[in-house]
């Protein structure tokens, strides 16, 4: 068989279900008719791109990576033939973000299904100063961060809406004495250094230490971070401490990322924009592009997987 477009639909919809009778609900075909589509497949690909499970199916590693490059191929298809008239100016669109893995994946996708657009990226660490931005005129739209409880503030020129609200995890090094928990409890990490990234204008690290305080502790040594994750992963797989992490981070080697019992810890992140200069259907092409990458992150981070699927079972989903 040649692989082609429907084929590919069929894996993103798999992926994106966790259910092949899902997906083939989803598509508007029946349960077998898709199973076996899937068969054909792997048996052409070689190798299996699903683990199943009673609760459903999740991509394998290889299969992560297929379903990343379909949804490439499929985004460049749905593409073609789009393109501006000749005498159209090109736009630039003025992009603020936060720290966020999902940053690269949402830009290139937002390139490929507006290839007339422009995009001028703009790196802040701190959410209050992106809202600065916006109200100033200095970006047209953003990725930043809140947290439960405390939305994201700004004037009445700028609107926003939630991407995804994810579980803080723990970063800690491959020899700590909980290495063998499948889950820490924040209280246990009382006695350990922790790298702590700086004051974001929009709660963090104050939910931090909320958590501690409610966990019954104050950390005893506190290293204030700010830099590349190679380098954290670095101090931390060498011993120097501990730091919370978004849940899809790759570890590197040495490094363990674990759940906290109870998810005491939680972040979302937003798209902020001003409607006087972003389209509504601008917007929601760049918020689409958002959630796609993060769910290819997700597909790419065993641990936050494995914690989902516990969760969700735990709580009767």
């Amino acid at each position: 068989m040649e692989l082609e477009l429907r084929h590919l639909r069929v894996l993103c919809a798999i992926a994106d279900a966790g259910s092949v009778g899902r997906a083939a609900t989803q598509l508007g075909y029946s349960q077998p008719a898709v199973s076996t589509q899937l068969r054909r497949i792997e048996r052409h690909l070689g190798e299996p791109l699903f683990e199943r499970g009673t609760s459903g199916v999740r991509p394998t590693r290889y299969g992560a990576e297929v379903v990343a490059q379909a949804r490439d191929v499929l985004a460049r298809a749905d593409a073609i033939g789009h393109r501006p008239p000749a005498e159209r100016p090109r736009r630039t669109l003025r992009v603020a973000a936060t720290n966020s893995p999902m940053l690269s994946g949402t830009l290139s996708r937002v390139r490929t299904r507006l290839p007339e657009l422009s995009l001028a990226v703009t790196s802040v660490y701190a959410s209050s100063r992106i809202v600065e931005l916006l109200e100033e005129g200095a970006a047209d739209i953003a990725i930043a961060a809140d947290y439960p409880g405390m939305e994201l503030r700004h004037a009445s020129a700028v609107r926003h809406r939630g991407i995804v609200t994810e579980p803080t995890f723990v970063a800690l090094p491959s020899r700590h004495r909980l290495r063998q928990c499948a889950q820490v409890q924040l209280a246990d990490l009382a006695e350990d250094a922790w790298f702590v990234t700086p004051d974001d204008g929009a709660g963090w690290p104050g939910v931090f230490y909320d958590a501690c305080a409610a966990a019954g502790f104050t950390p005893v040594a506190v290293h204030e971070f700010l830099g590349d994750q190679t380098q954290l992963q670095s101090m931390i797989a060498d011993g120097l401490g501990v730091s919370l992490v978004q849940p899809t981070l790759r570890p590197m080697p040495h490094v363990l990322v674990k759940p906290l019992v109870g998810s005491p810890l939680w972040c979302r992140y937003v798209l902020a924009w001003r409607p006087d200069v972003v389209a509504d259907d601008m917007v929601e092409t760049v918020c689409q592009s958002a959630t796609a990458a993060y769910r290819d992150l997700v597909a790419q981070a065993p641990h936050l997987r494995t914690w989902a699927s516990r969760t969700w079972s735990a709580a009767g989903a």
